[in-house]
């Protein structure tokens, strides 16, 4: 886990704090190629340049967020925002389903849409993969 990260969790509430190192090192163990930091103010795991997964702390939970979530196969994500954005919410640990999560992690390796390039395209995605 990247320092910021860690730093990120550590600032987090207790039951927050282990919601978080979970989903830290899940998706460190599975996307050992991605470069995490500290995007927007929280968590950000980025494939050549592109953002593929992260948490943030909300009011009342911890949300995951798979930026090409809506065109995974694998279902369980809710779609979130007006572009390809999925996410999972979670209050406890145990809700986590890290299965479910290492097949997420898998999608968003080979399911990507083109964020990283979103202004110069004027809103307009791509599909990268």
């Amino acid at each position: 886990m990247q320092p910021a990260t860690a730093d990120y969790n550590a600032a987090l509430a207790p039951s927050d704090q282990t919601i978080g190192d979970l989903l830290a090192d899940t998706i460190d163990r599975h996307l050992p190629e991605a470069e995490n930091k500290i995007w927007h103010a929280h968590p950000v795991w980025f494939l050549d340049g592109n953002p593929v997964v992260g948490y943030s702390k909300l009011k009342h939970c911890v949300r995951l967020l798979f930026w090409s979530g809506q065109s995974f196969d694998e279902p369980g994500l809710k779609k979130e925002g007006s572009f390809k954005a999925a996410e999972a919410r979670y209050t406890d640990v145990d809700q986590v389903d890290t299965q479910k999560l290492e097949r997420w992690l898998s999608e968003a390796r080979n399911t990507q849409w083109d964020y990283k390039n979103i202004v110069r395209r004027k809103g307009k995605l791509k599909r990268l993969k």
